[in-house]
């Protein structure tokens, strides 16, 4: 099969140049957008990112280019107009249960640091500055930790949690009996928010969560509470986040997306600067560490991404595909 591989990164591209066997695959350095979709001229396939642009223009851009499917080499989907691409008759096919783990332990690794003002701490001895002063952290253990989402990542999360010898409450609109089994305690969202002294997001991005953290919902957290979102930036209102932090209503925020990610993640702006005041705010503030959506980026995430991808493509051909069936594509 012909593949059209948008917005390509050099730690994938290698992978797929050793691993695509009957199928021939195009890199594109560009990303997925409405002016961009001739490049996929004469390809069955494409294979987007997470912050490539799905809407219904570039779906019908696909459409007249011959495209039959559309593999995204992520979980979410809310970057596709799945409306637009059902009745284009175009197949979505996303990995939704790639490598959990990575995810979570990144969320940990972020919140970790903070607590500990890593950050800080490395900053100082790079200079040359080896003082503690300012630099007491705060423990983990015993802290009770709210997690809202408890799928695949989150249910990862909360059992890291659980070994740091964490209370675990959490919030889900599905509870899952087995993990009130093995000691979480489902509340109240609004439980969740007052009592915890880490809240947690592992939950998709929809019209029922967009801004699912607002300004009223830091103000029932506690003061003194950290803010972890590796999920999606629009989840969190950035400037209700902001003014929260600059009045000493929260105590940190370790994150790794931003709701204005697409324009900026991915890319180095080093040298032409970064033109978001809000994004620039967000990363120079002393009580929040950022990374760029690299939750994911494992050698082993990376590899099952890939390998169930290619998977599902062949599956789609009508080749042989091992372990996979018409219910794992979207």
């Amino acid at each position: 099969m012909q593949i059209a591989f948008f917005n390509t990164k050099l730690y994938e591209r290698d992978w797929y140049e050793r691993h695509q066997g009957h199928h021939q695959i195009h890199f594109f350095d560009e990303p997925l957008t409405p002016y961009h979709v001739s490049l996929a001229e004469g390809c069955r396939a494409v294979c987007a990112s997470v912050n490539d642009n799905l809407c219904k223009l570039t779906l019908e851009g696909l459409k007249k280019a011959g495209v039959e499917v559309v593999a995204l080499r992520c979980a979410g989907l809310d970057n596709v107009d799945l409306g637009a691409a059902e009745r284009l008759g175009i197949t979505v096919i996303n990995v939704p249960g790639y490598s959990p783990f990575a995810v979570a332990e990144h969320a940990v690794t972020l919140l970790l640091a903070l607590l500990r003002q890593l950050p800080e701490a490395r900053s100082r001895i790079g200079r040359g500055n080896f003082s503690l002063d300012g630099l007491v952290g705060t423990e983990l253990h015993r802290k009770t930790v709210g997690v809202i989402g408890t799928g695949h990542i989150g249910r990862a999360f909360c059992q890291i949690m659980q070994g740091f010898g964490c209370k675990v409450l959490a919030y889900d609109v599905r509870p899952q009996a087995k993990l009130v089994d093995i000691g979480l305690q489902y509340v109240s969202l609004e439980e969740v928010l007052q009592e915890s002294d880490v809240v947690a997001l592992h939950c998709p991005f929809n019209e029922q969560t967009r801004y699912l953290i607002d300004d009223r919902k830091l103000a029932q957290m506690k003061p003194s509470a950290i803010l972890v979102n590796t999920s999606r930036g629009k989840l969190v209102d950035t400037d209700a986040l902001l003014a929260a932090l600059n009045r000493g209503k929260l105590a940190g925020y370790a994150t790794d997306v931003y709701e204005n990610e697409a324009s900026w993640f991915g890319k180095d702006w080093s040298m032409e600067g970064v033109a978001d005041e809000r994004l620039n705010q967000l990363r120079r503030h002393p009580r929040v560490l950022m990374t760029a959506h690299q939750g994911f980026l494992t050698a082993e995430a990376l590899e099952q991404i890939g390998r169930s991808l290619l998977n599902k493509l062949s599956f789609f051909e009508g080749q042989r595909a091992e372990g996979v069936t018409k219910a794992s594509m979207c």
